[in-house]
Parts: structure tokens; C-alpha cells; sequence
């Protein structure tokens, strides 16, 4: 009997239009999927990276300044301020932070989280999204900004999968996770973590806290939204999300939540700009010395090092603390002296304020000067404008954001008024050394580098006056062995006319126009006596004093003509701290060195500085000298650096401008003052045996100065730097500055213990014995 067939169940009719849409749309959109990724994959949605570009991800660098203790003083970077770090450099807080807010499932998935994906879908994100840390930095490296077509969107999303994936097979996720953190652009020019670390709370990565890390970990959802600066309160809240999840997936423990969470921000903003910082001038000097050093140093294949991108390390011979404390010294002395002026200078007390016995007509050609020297006038120009409607211009009222000691102003201003104001502003160079290896520990350009950005260390060259006297003395001494004790007498003396080019007989004279006695040079020296310094030229010659500069390493123009010896030359600090130099370190010149080394991004060293010294004057000689130069802190102009003047008995000039009086040092300071006429420019040289620190002060024009010596001498205007400067570098006791005597030569012929000058010797003496004793 045959076999009943079963009649397979048929899908009843009304369900088959249901069964096979189902499959239709599963198998189209299988397909659709494969041929997306597959043509993501090969390249067809656009250019996908090879294997070469995953295993080195093209990411500019920025080159690292590096001080001598070790820290960054700040970076060159054209766009992108990136400094990478390695895995073990991160905390540990921080990797849990964002492994519990960015992707829970991190280490359990291959680049594609498919649980967080199908929730994404089913809510359309609005319980979170799907991108896991490796997709996301498939798109930072390679993929871009989301684009707003539907479509493109899908390609790219596309691409990131792929892309996660290979990612997941090339690297481990610490490498992955490090990759992140370091290409993520945080804002502010923080590119990477170690930049965000610096310019938001002024740490290294590995020294941020829990708040800290949970702070970056939620700017990495959108860092224009979730701004510190700009929006404190949502990115606390966002930083609060980022506990809230830390807490899901038990990174910390319930009971610290609530603390953790009332916690302020405590966002200390420290840009990294070219303008702002710590060593802005000295990041300008040493930009245009890695520019020049770049076009004479080539890479291997002949291309020039780009100083924005490829990730130099130029380790530098600044000390970080030093750096801050000549800053701090110079901010505190100049917001003083400035207010100073400022009072000394009203429309009613100096109606051609801040120029001093100028014409008007001379006035005016120094305002025609600084307009077309301006960046305005320049823009005005290059526009077509003619020069009338560019005079006009300047009369005319525009928004504008000046500089103050108490801070920047937001203002409404006509141009030709700025530069009137800015006219006003005391400017400041100064420079500190070691004296034995040439290294620079401190340079400090001027008051603001955003605001005035002429550099006064090496760029800026001024009239040095008294401060020149040493060289002179020294070539005395070096040539004719006199002794600090041999004694000349105070008298006007004239050098004949054409002995030594001068067409007239020059006879100088004490400013206090008062003479008579004789005097030791040590007394002399202390005490400014241009009558010695006459005398002293005539024996040496003004030939021998300028060969002495010149091989003491100044390069400015020095002529050869007796007026040098009152400091008549236009030198920088630069030259005169090495110069001064010499003294310090038994009478061998040794060139200011800025940089140590330079390294490439590899650790592979491209540049190694050699020191540059030169034998210039005995030992003997250069210790005679620096016993001269004690006498000036001892008993003339620099005598307040030792004194203490009790309250109720100074007079104005301490109470107004003399900043940090008394300083009341004990130990061995060989250093001179400096003041030239009119009181345009005040300087003070300071050395102990292991640095010298040289400082300038004066305004952009000669004319714009202090109507009085008591308020515009060396002793007044510079002087105070050096001892706020001095006194915080004694107080940080790791940095060993000497408190010692100078190194005395094995063997001494030059008697150099005089008979003790008493003060009341000098009270009547020139100008620069007056500052000494503040009278």
C-alpha cells in the first residue's frame, strides 16, 4: 500500500506578505550592511589609512622649552600644542574615570561595543551613546567631525568600525587608551592630556587628583560645550556625572560620593600661549634662535626641522623657580615705581606729561614716530589708506583693551591717547648668570610681553653710565697694579684736547659739583667720583679700557675716546652680565649659554652647546676689582641693600618706591649703580661668587623720566629688583646661592684692606653717594 506524503503546513495567506517582507528586508539588509563595511573597508566611502599610518598615526607635535630643574617653561606650536606621554605616566584615577564614563565594556570588547550599539538604536541615544574609546579615536586620527549629511554620516560611522577594529588588533588597549588621551584637543590650546593637565590646573598628568581627572574625563564629551572658563557650573555638573558612573561600575565607594561632589572646581588657568607664561621674552629670544639654528641644521633627508610640529625638546639653561622669582621681583618693583609716575606726572604738576623739558614740537614727532611704527598704521597702509586718513584715524574713538599693574582694561579710546598713555610706562631688562659656567638662570625682557614686546635683555641697548666705571678701574689695575687703597685727589682734572681724540679739554665733574681731600679708589668707586675717573683715564687711555669691554664680550660700538669712562656707550644687560661676569669667575670670560642640548622627538640629541671662555684678566686683577665693587654695597650707592633705615627716620623715596626695604643682607655683595642724565636710565649690577644679576630701568624715550635723581637713580629704580630678587632666591635654600666670600688668589700682592670708610666721609658726596645713604 504507497505511502501517504504529509503535506508540508503552508504559511496561511494572510502571513506570507509578513514572512517574506521579513526575510526580504534581512537579507537586503545583510547585504547592505556587508557591502557598507566591506566597501568602508576598501577604501570605496573614501581613503582609509594603511597599515603603515596605524602603526604611526600622523599627529603634529609641539616643541618642549624645558628648564634646567626640569619643567616645562612653555612650547612653540602652530595649531596644535600636543605633547605626548605614555601609558605609565597617567593615573590611575583618571583611566578609570573615563573607562566608566566613555565605555564600561572596554577591555571585554574588540573595538565594537554591539550591547551599547543595539541600546543606542532601540532608544536612539538617548540612554547613552555607542561610540566606544577605540571609535572615537578612529575618528579623531582618521575619520574627522561628524558630517551633518545622513549619508556621508553612515560612510563615516561606517569607517570608524572598521577602523576600531584594526586599531584593536594593532595596538593593546593601554596603547589605545594612551592614543586617546594624547590626541584629544581639550581647548586653549591643551591638545592632549599633558597640555590639559598644564594649562588647567598647572600639573603634570600624573599629579592630578580624582576631581581633577573626572573634570578632563567630561570635557572629552564636547570641550567647547563643557568649557571651565566659560561655563563653571556645567561642567561641575558634568564632573559630577563622571563620579556617578565611577560609582556604577565601583571605580569609588558610596560613601565619598557626596563629597566628592560638593568639591570646587579649582581650575588654576595657566596659558600656553606665545604672549603669556612664565619666560615670554626668553621664549621670543629662543625662537628666533631655534629658526636661525634650523636653517643651518638639516635632517637626514635635507628638510628643515619645523619648529611648530615636530616635536623638539630644547632643554634650556633657565632655572624654573629663578625665572618666577625675577618676575614676581619685577612685577612688585615696577607696579610701585609706576605709580610713582604716575603721581609725579599729572596733566597739572607736567603738562607735556610724560615727556619732561621737551618742546612741543619734539613731542609731536615722537607721536608722528610711534604711530607709524604701529601695528595699526601698518594694517591702515597695507589697506590703501593715505597717510591723512591714517593721522585721522588715530583721532578717532575705538573699543580697545589696555595694559595696568592692576590688570588689563576694557576701554573706549582714541589710538593717539594709548600711545600717549603707553608713553608713560617704566620698562625693565633683566638678566641673571652663573658667573662660572655662563648659564642663564633668568631673563626678564620687560613688564608685559603681550602689551610691550621689544626685548630689553639683548635686544634693547641703553647708556650704562657708572656701571661702566669697573672696566676702567680693572684695566688699571690690571695694567699699573694699582691698589683699591692708593688714593688720588678729588679735584677737577682735564684731559688735554686731541691726547686721545678729543677735540677739547675734557674735564668732567662730581654731579655734586662739590670736591676737595683725597680719596682711595675704593672710596672713589663707591661714591661715583667722575673727578678719579678723569685721572684714572688719563694714566690707562680709553684704548685699552675698550679693548678690556670688547674681550669681556660686549659687541656694541664702544669709541675710543676718554667720555667711556662715565658710561657713555649704549650696551644691553645681556653684554654687561657677562661682562661682569668675568669678575666673579677669577677673570675668565665665559659667554652667556641660553640652551644645553636640543633632542628630537626620538630622545636623539641634535644639538650640544660648548662652552666659549677666554683668559681676559689676571686673577688677581679680576679679585682687586670685585673688592672695589663691595665697597660699593658696603659704604656708597648700594649701601641699602645692607642698611635699615628705621621707619619714622626715611624719607619718601622709601615709603613710595624703594619695594621690599630693608633687605638687610650680611654676606659678600660685590655690585654698581648706574645713572645717566636726566635720569633716564637706571641701572644696578649685583654679583655674588655664584651669580651676577645685571638690571635696567627706564621708559621707551629718554625724554619720559623722573624729574629728580632721589626718585630716578640706579639705587631707586633698579636696585630694588635685585634685592626682592635676591631675598627670594636665598629663601629657597635647594637653589645654593653663595652666601660665601669671593675666592680670594693663593697669592696676593695688591694690598686691599684700607682703612674703614665711614659714612660720614660721603655725605656730601655726588648724586650716587647721596642714593647710597637715602638722603
Amino acid at each position: 500500500m504507497p505511502r501517504k506524503v504529509k503535506k508540508s503546513k503552508s504559511i496561511p495567506k494572510k502571513y506570507r506578505l509578513f514572512y517574506y517582507g521579513f526575510w526580504l528586508i534581512f537579507i537586503v539588509g545583510f547585504l547592505g550592511v556587508f557591502t557598507l563595511f566591506y566597501s568602508a573597508s576598501t577604501g570605496r566611502l573614501g581613503e582609509m589609512p594603511d597599515f603603515r599610518q596605524l602603526e604611526n598615526p600622523n599627529t603634529n607635535l609641539a616643541t618642549q622649552i624645558i628648564s634646567s630643574d626640569n619643567r616645562l617653561l612653555g612650547k612653540f606650536h602652530f595649531g596644535e600644542n600636543r605633547t605626548p606621554i605614555s601609558y605609565n605616566e597617567l593615573p590611575k584615577q583618571l583611566i578609570d574615570a573615563l573607562i566608566a564614563t566613555e565605555d564600561e565594556r572596554f577591555y571585554s570588547h574588540s573595538g565594537i561595543d554591539f550591547k551599547a550599539t543595539v541600546r543606542a538604536v532601540v532608544f536612539l541615544n538617548k540612554r547613552g551613546g555607542a561610540s566606544t574609546i577605540s571609535q572615537q579615536l578612529a575618528r579623531q586620527l582618521f575619520v574627522g567631525v561628524r558630517s551633518k549629511n545622513i549619508f556621508e554620516a553612515i560612510a563615516q560611522k561606517a569607517k570608524e568600525w572598521v577602523l576600531a577594529v584594526k586599531l584593536e588588533r594593532q595596538y593593546t588597549k593601554e596603547e589605545i587608551i594612551t592614543m586617546y588621551l594624547n590626541i584629544y584637543d581639550f581647548g586653549y590650546n591643551g591638545d592632549g592630556i599633558k597640555s590639559a593637565s598644564n594649562i588647567y590646573f598647572d600639573k603634570e598628568p600624573n599629579e592630578l587628583n580624582v576631581q581633577e581627572s573626572a573634570t578632563l574625563v567630561g570635557m572629552l564629551k564636547n570641550s567647547s560645550l563643557y568649557n571651565p572658563l566659560r561655563r563653571p557650573e556645567l561642567v561641575k555638573s558634568r564632573r559630577n556625572v563622571v563620579f556617578n558612573q565611577m560609582l556604577k561600575n565601583e571605580y569609588i565607594k558610596e560613601n565619598i560620593l557626596d563629597s566628592l561632589k560638593s568639591l570646587p572646581l579649582e581650575i588654576k588657568y595657566t596659558p600656553q600661549s606665545h604672549r603669556e607664561g612664565l619666560a615670554t621674552y626668553f621664549r621670543a629670544y629662543l625662537q628666533e634662535f631655534m629658526k636661525d639654528w634650523a636653517n643651518e641644521n638639516k635632517k637626514e633627508d635635507g628638510s628643515k626641522y619645523n619648529l611648530y610640529l615636530d616635536g623638539l625638546k630644547i632643554y634650556t639653561t633657565i632655572n624654573h623657580e629663578m625665572q618666577g622669582y625675577a618676575e614676581e621681583s619685577v612685577k612688585a618693583h615696577m607696579a610701585n615705581l609706576q605709580r610713582e609716575f604716575f603721581k609725579q606726572n599729572t596733566p597739572e604738576l607736567n603738562p607735556t606729561a610724560p615727556f619732561l623739558d621737551l618742546e612741543s614740537e619734539d613731542s609731536i614727532n615722537i607721536f608722528k614716530r610711534a604711530m607709524k611704527r604701529s601695528e595699526r598704521w601698518r594694517k591702515m597702509r597695507n589697506s590703501g589708506k593715505s597717510e591723512e586718513e591714517m593721522f585721522d584715524a588715530f583721532e578717532k574713538e575705538v573699543p580697545m583693551t589696555i595694559f595696568s599693574w592692576n590688570g588689563n582694561i576694557d576701554t573706549i579710546m582714541k589710538p593717539i591717547d594709548s600711545i600717549r598713555y603707553y608713553k608713560h610706562f617704566m620698562r625693565v631688562g633683566m638678566m641673571s648668570m652663573e658667573p662660572q659656567t655662563g648659564h642663564v638662570k633668568a631673563w626678564v625682557g620687560g613688564i608685559n610681553y603681550k602689551h610691550f614686546q621689544y626685548d630689553h635683555v639683548k635686544q634693547g641697548k641703553r647708556q650704562i653710565g657708572s656701571t661702566f666705571k669697573p672696566f676702567l678701574y680693572a684695566t688699571a689695575i690690571d695694567q699699573l697694579k694699582l691698589s683699591p687703597c692708593d688714593s688720588l685727589p678729588d679735584a677737577i682734572y682735564c684731559i688735554e684736547p686731541n691726547k686721545f681724540g678729543n677735540p677739547d679739554p675734557w674735564c668732567p665733574t662730581n654731579s655734586s659739583d662739590k670736591y676737595g681731600g683725597m680719596r682711595t679708589l675704593k672710596n672713589a668707586l663707591a661714591n661715583s667720583k667722575n673727578t678719579i675717573s678723569a685721572q684714572l683715564m688719563d694714566k690707562v687711555g680709553p684704548k685699552p679700557v675698550a679693548d678690556l669691554a670688547r674681550n669681556l664680550g660686549i659687541e656694541s660700538f664702544i669709541p675710543e675716546v676718554p667720555a667711556i669712562a662715565l658710561g657713555t656707550p649704549d650696551l644691553s644687560v645681556y653684554e654687561m652680565v657677562g661682562a661682569y661676569g668675568a669678575f666673579a669667575n677669577q677673570g675668565i670670560y665665559v659667554k652667556p649659554t641660553m640652551i644645553t642640548r636640543i633632542e628630537d622627538k626620538n630622545g636623539i640629541l641634535l644639538y650640544q652647546a660648548n662652552p666659549e671662555t677666554k683668559d681676559v684678566i689676571s686673577e688677581e686683577s679680576a679679585y682687586v676689582t670685585l673688592n672695589l665693587l663691595e665697597g660699593v654695597t658696603k659704604f656708597g650707592s648700594g649701601a641699602r641693600l645692607r642698611h635699615n633705615i628705621p621707619e619714622e627716620e626715611r624719607n619718601p623715596v622709601y615709603r613710595d618706591v624703594v619695594t621690599g626695604y630693608p633687605y638687610k643682607f650680611e654676606n659678600a655683595i660685590a655690585g654698581k649703580t648706574g645713572t645717566t642724565q636726566n635720569q633716564s636710565d637706571g641701572w644696578f649690577m649685583g654679583m655674588v661668587p655664584n651669580l651676577v644679576t645685571g638690571v635696567w630701568v627706564g621708559a621707551e624715550d629718554r625724554a619720559t623720566h623722573f624729574e629728580t635723581i632721589a626718585y630716578g637713580q640706579g639705587a631707586t629704580m633698579a636696585l630694588p629688583i635685585w634685592g626682592l630678587y635676591m631675598k627670594k632666591c636665598y629663601e629657597n635654600e635647594s637653589l645654593g646661592i653663595s652666601l660665601e666670600d669671593f675666592l680670594a688668589p693663593e697669592e696676593l700682592n695688591i694690598p686691599i684692606d684700607c682703612e674703614s670708610i665711614k659714612p660720614a666721609e660721603i655725605i656730601n658726596s655726588d648724586a650716587e653717594d647721596i642714593e647710597g645713604l637715602g638722603l
